[in-house]
């Protein structure tokens, strides 16, 4: 359950439009909506007042659809100012947006404000990368799963609840291993041969979301994870992804390639990494 959640806004157009999914969020939950933009050392009157105008047009909107959102004015370093506020108004979660340069640089490297925030909040954190400005009202989301899935419970809420928010359809999608027979060839397996080998993870989390009622879809094949889920959206046209990370597994992608890296930079559609509190 969520009683707080936040939106982290600042002058550019990528975190309002991060923000709605917040807004949606708070609406279907009841939560509380704080924006919070943060008044950097050595950032411009300018860009300050832009993230400020971005921030009441946030407000203003949550309020016309019954949203309790406050709008909040920090001054210091991001990290520190969002985290100390976080813990002082207990906050359940925090959706902050990527810039387009972050894109293109390694997903786990220490520099970037968005990357600090998104691994040291003390609070669930949703990861929003923006590609389509003018589709953040998802009627078809896509859902990849990996066979161990960490914080099932908070996971399956969370997709349950943006679901909810904007009555979109839950495709499940997990992409397995090849088998090899002895030959080194591909064995024939049956959508439902391929279903019966989902893991204990992939069917606790299903449970969670058939418990809120959420209609989806599930579907099985093998292949390689970020390639596939890149197809799997585009072919399907889907309006958006959401993937969970582990902060301990973020850390270990410092050292290797990972998904999330591939669809962060590859996704054809707007992105939601979202990592739960431990």
């Amino acid at each position: 359950m969520y009683r707080a959640i936040l939106a982290a806004v600042n002058e550019h157009v990528n975190s309002e439009i991060a923000a709605r999914y917040a807004k949606q969020l708070a609406r279907i939950t009841g939560a509380r909506l704080f924006i919070c933009s943060v008044h950097e050392s050595g950032q411009s009157e300018h860009s300050f007042e832009l993230a400020r105008e971005a921030a009441k047009r946030i407000q203003h909107a949550a309020r016309e659809v019954g949203v309790d959102a406050e709008c909040v004015f920090l001054e210091g370093r991001p990290v520190a100012a969002i985290s100390g506020f976080v813990r002082s108004r207990g906050v359940d979660l925090a959706v902050i947006a990527t810039r387009r340069k972050d894109v293109h640089r390694r997903f786990g490297r220490r520099s970037g404000t968005t990357r600090r925030l998104f691994l040291r909040l003390p609070c669930s954190v949703a990861l929003v990368r923006v590609v389509h400005m003018g589709r953040t009202h998802p009627s078809e989301i896509l859902v990849p799963l990996k066979e161990r899935i960490n914080n099932i419970p908070s996971r399956a809420f969370f997709t349950a609840m943006l679901s909810k928010a904007f009555n979109a359809k839950i495709h499940l999608f997990h992409v397995t291993k090849p088998l090899r027979t002895f030959l080194t060839r591909e064995p024939h397996l049956t959508p439902l041969e391929w279903e019966e080998r989902l893991s204990p993870d992939l069917s606790r989390f299903i449970s969670h979301l058939e418990g809120y009622q959420i209609e989806h879809e599930k579907r099985v094949t093998p292949g390689t994870a970020g390639k596939s889920i890149t197809i799997e959206a585009a072919a399907r046209r889907r309006d958006l992804i959401i993937m969970g990370a582990s902060k301990r597994g973020l850390f270990s992608y410092l050292l290797r390639s990972s998904p999330v890296e591939e669809l962060m930079r590859d996704t054809p559609c707007n992105l939601i990494i979202l990592r739960t509190r431990d």
